[in-house]
C-alpha cells in the first residue's frame, strides 16, 4: 500500500516545464501547450500552465460539461430533434448544467410573445394571441397610447359637461346642491366608462423581448399555480370595481418555457395531479390557464389554450422513477431519451486536462475567489481520484468537488493571497468536512471516552467492523455476538436497526455457520449486536464482520482488536467487494486501528490520503478462511476451524 501511495505522490509532484520538454505541441481548442511525453503519467495530463487564469474557458455551456459524453450527445440530438429527456443519477453530476446547455442550442428566432385579451362574448374565457418576440410590448404600448387619447377626450368632454351643468344649476335653476349632485353623477359615469376603455388593453403574458437564448425555466418543487399558471382572486367582483379577468391571468412555468426548456429536478416530488396536467401540456403543446384554488374567483376563469411547445428535461435520483406518473415517463421514453448519469469516468490524460478546465470554470463562475496555482490544481485532481473510489477513475461529483475549490479559494482570499495554493486546498479538505464526516468523528470520540471502542488486545466475539456514513466518510462499527440456550428452534437474532439488505446478509452468514461450525445450533440462539448503530445498517458490507464475531463466539476463539474489517460474504464463504473502502480504512486509521481486512477485489479502489498511508496496513482476503486466519488469535481451535473451512472449499 505504501508503494501505491508513493507512486501517487510522485505523480502529484511532477512538474513539467517548457524548457526541458522535448516534445511539445500546440492544442488549438484550449490554446495551451501539452507535453506529450509525460501526458500519460502526469496528473495534469501534460498540460503546461502556471495558474488557472491562463486556462481558457469555452463560451458554450455544452462545452463546459465534463465527463458525461453520452448525455452530452443525447442533449445535442434532443435539441436538434425537439425530444424530451429524463436524466437519472446522483446529485451534482451535471444534470441541471446540461439542461441549461440545451437552451443555448435551441434557435432564438422561434421565440414568441403571448398576449391575453378580454373576450367581449365571455369575459371568463380570455383570448390568447401569439406574436413574434418583441412585438408584444409594441402592441401593448400602442393600445395604451390609444386608451390615453380616448381618456383625454373623455376628460375634456366630462369637464365641459360638468361646467355646463353647474353653470345651469347656479345661474338659471339657482340650486347649488343640484349642480353638485349632477356633477358627481357625471364624474362617476365618465370614470366608469374610462375603466372599460382600459380593459381593452391586453395583458402581456409572456415577454421574450430581452431573451438572448431560448428560455430556460427551472420548475423544481413548483406548486400547481407556479407550474401550470393561475388566475388571481378578485375580491371586488362587481359594482364597477372588479379587475378584468384577462388582467388577472398569470403564466406558469410550462408557458414561460414555450420554445425553450422546462427543467424539473426531483420530478417524483410533484403532485400526481400536476404530473397529469404536465403530461397534457407535453402531449398537446398547449394548456389553458385557470385558477388553481376552487375557493378563488379565478377558478371561474379559463383562458383559451396557451402555447406550451417546450422541451422537458426531467431529472432525479434512482428513486425518482418509482413515484413518477407512469404515463408521463412513457411519454418521455416514447418521444425522447432516458439517460443514466455516470458517477465516475476513466482516468485519461485528456480527461485530466478537462478537470483543469473545470477548476478554472468554477473560479470564474464564482467571481469572488482567486485563481489556483498549478500545484493547487494537482491537489484537486488527487482528490478527484480519491472520491471516485475506483482505481483508474475520476469522480464526476462536480458539485462537491466545486465546494472544495470554493473553500480553498475562500481561505486564500481571507489570507489576502494572490493565488490559492496547494496548502489552501489541504486546509480546505480538513475544514470543509461534510456533516457525515463531522458526525463520524464525534461518534469515534464518544466511543473512546466511554471505552466503547478498542484498538488493542484481544476479545472473544467482538469485532471491529467498518461502515460508511453518507458518501464521503467512514466509521468504525463494533459488532458483538453471544450464544445462548434457545427456548425453541435455534436462530440468529440481529439488532441495530438493520435494513432489508442487511437482514438478508445475516441469513447468508447463518448458512455458513450452520455448515462449517461443529457446534450444533438447533438448541442455541445467536445474538448479534451492532453497537450504537444510531443511523441503522444498510447493505451487506458487515457480513464478514458478523461471521467472524459469531464463529469466535461459537468456537471460543479471541479476535485481535487491532484489526478492523469490511466485506460482503456469499453463502459459499467468498469475500465479495463493497463500496467506500477508502473512507472505511481512513476511519480505522483515525481510531488507532493498525490493520484492516478488505476484499481482494477492492485493492485497486484504495486511494488513501498521504496522512494515513503510514498508519494502517491493508490486508486482502478472498474467502472467510483468509479473514479468520488473520483476525483470530493463533490457537488449536483456530487451526482446526480453518482446516475444516478450507476442506469444504476444495
Amino acid at each position: 500500500m505504501t508503494k501505491k501511495s508513493q507512486k501517487l505522490s510522485d505523480q502529484k509532484t511532477t512538474k513539467p516545464s517548457t524548457s526541458d520538454a522535448p516534445s511539445v505541441k500546440k492544442n488549438p481548442p484550449k490554446d495551451l501547450k501539452i507535453n506529450e511525453e509525460i501526458a500519460e503519467e502526469d496528473i495534469l495530463g501534460g498540460l503546461i500552465f502556471s495558474t488557472t487564469d491562463e486556462v481558457p474557458i469555452p463560451e458554450k455551456l455544452i462545452d463546459q460539461v465534463i465527463g458525461q459524453d453520452r448525455a452530452t450527445e443525447a442533449i445535442t440530438k434532443a435539441a436538434l430533434q425537439h425530444r424530451h429527456v429524463m436524466m437519472i443519477g446522483s446529485p451534482g453530476t451535471g444534470k441541471s448544467m446540461l439542461a441549461k446547455a440545451m437552451a443555448e442550442l435551441l434557435p432564438k428566432e422561434e421565440l414568441q410573445d403571448v398576449l391575453v385579451y378580454e373576450n367581449s362574448d365571455d369575459k371568463n374565457v380570455p383570448k390568447i394571441r401569439t406574436v413574434p418576440t418583441g412585438k408584444g410590448q409594441q402592441i401593448i404600448d400602442a393600445h395604451k397610447e390609444e386608451a390615453k387619447k380616448q381618456n383625454q377626450m373623455r376628460s375634456f368632454l366630462m369637464w365641459m359637461i360638468i361646467i355646463a351643468v353647474v353653470g345651469y344649476a347656479l345661474l338659471i335653476a339657482q340650486d347649488p346642491l343640484l349642480g353638485i349632485l349632477a356633477a358627481a353623477v357625471i364624474y362617476i359615469a365618465f370614470r366608469y366608462s374610462s375603466r372599460n376603455a382600459d380593459a381593452l388593453i391586453p395583458n402581456l403574458l409572456i415577454n421574450n423581448a430581452e431573451q438572448n437564448t431560448a428560455p430556460f425555466h427551472d420548475a423544481t418543487g413548483s406548486h400547481a399555480g407556479a407550474l401550470l399558471g393561475d388566475v388571481r382572486h378578485d375580491p371586488f367582483q362587481s359594482g364597477g370595481m372588479e379587475t378584468p379577468a384577462h388582467e388577472r391571468v398569470e403564466a406558469g412555468a410550462i408557458h414561460k418555457a414555450h420554445k425553450g426548456v422546462l427543467f424539473i429536478d426531483e420530478i417524483n416530488t410533484l403532485e400526481l395531479r400536476s404530473q397529469q396536467m404536465l403530461m397534457t401540456a407535453v402531449q398537446e403543446r398547449k394548456f389553458s390557464i385557470t385558477g388553481q384554488s376552487e375557493r378563488s374567483s379565478g377558478a371561474m376563469v379559463q383562458t383559451e389554450p396557451v402555447p406550451t411547445d417546450f422541451i422537458m428535461i426531467a431529472a432525479g435520483n434512482l428513486d425518482a422513477m418509482q413515484n413518477m406518473h407512469p404515463a408521463l415517463r412513457n411519454r418521455i421514453k416514447g418521444y425522447g431519451y432516458e439517460l443514466y448519469m455516470d458517477n465516475t469516468i476513466k482516468d485519461t490524460p485528456e480527461l485530466r486536462r478537462k478537470y483543469v478546465q473545470f477548476v478554472a470554470q468554477e473560479i470564474t463562475n464564482d467571481g469572488r475567489i482567486p485563481h489556483f496555482t498549478k500545484e493547487a490544481v494537482e491537489e484537486i485532481l488527487v482528490e478527484a481520484r480519491r472520491r471516485a473510489s475506483r482505481k483508474g477513475h475520476l469522480t464526476l461529483g462536480f458539485r462537491s468537488l466545486g465546494g472544495l475549490i470554493r473553500a480553498a479559494g475562500d481561505l486564500a482570499r481571507s489570507a489576502e493571497e494572490k493565488y490559492a495554493t496547494q496548502e489552501h486546498v489541504l486546509q480546505a479538505k480538513s475544514r470543509s468536512r461534510s456533516i457525515e464526516q463531522q458526525l463520524a468523528d464525534e461518534y469515534a470520540q464518544r466511543r473512546k471516552d466511554y471505552a466503547l471502542s478498542s484498538n488493542d488486545g484481544t476479545s472473544i466475539a467482538r469485532v471491529n467492523g467498518l461502515a460508511v456514513m453518507g458518501e464521503d466518510s467512514g466509521i468504525v462499527l463494533p459488532v458483538m455476538a453471544e450464544v445462548t440456550p434457545s427456548q425453541g428452534r435455534g436462530k440468529i437474532i440481529a439488532t441495530g436497526q438493520l435494513q432489508k439488505i442487511a437482514e438478508e446478509s445475516i441469513k447468508n452468514v447463518s448458512a455458513i455457520i450452520k455448515k462449517f461450525s461443529e457446534k450444533g445450533l438447533t438448541d442455541r440462539d445467536i445474538h448479534v449486536q451492532f453497537v450504537q448503530s444510531y443511523e441503522g445498517i444498510e447493505g451487506d458490507s458487515a457480513s464478514v464482520t458478523v461471521a467472524t464475531a459469531v464463529l469466535s463466539a461459537l468456537e471460543n476463539v479471541p479476535v485481535k482488536q487491532d484489526v478492523a474489517m469490511t466485506g460482503s460474504l456469499s453463502v459459499r464463504g467468498d469475500v465479495l467487494p463493497v463500496g467506500g473502502v477508502t473512507h472505511k480504512i481512513e476511519a480505522a486509521a483515525k481510531a488507532g486501528i493498525s490493520r484492516v481486512i478488505i476484499p481482494k477485489a477492492n485493492e485497486q479502489d484504495v486511494m488513501l490520503s498521504s496522512e494515513y498511508t503510514d498508519l494502517v496496513e491493508m490486508v486482502s482476503a478472498t474467502n472467510i478462511c483468509d479473514v479468520l486466519d488473520f483476525a483470530l488469535v493463533n490457537s488449536a481451535k483456530k487451526t482446526k476451524l480453518i482446516r475444516k473451512l478450507k476442506k469444504s472449499f476444495t
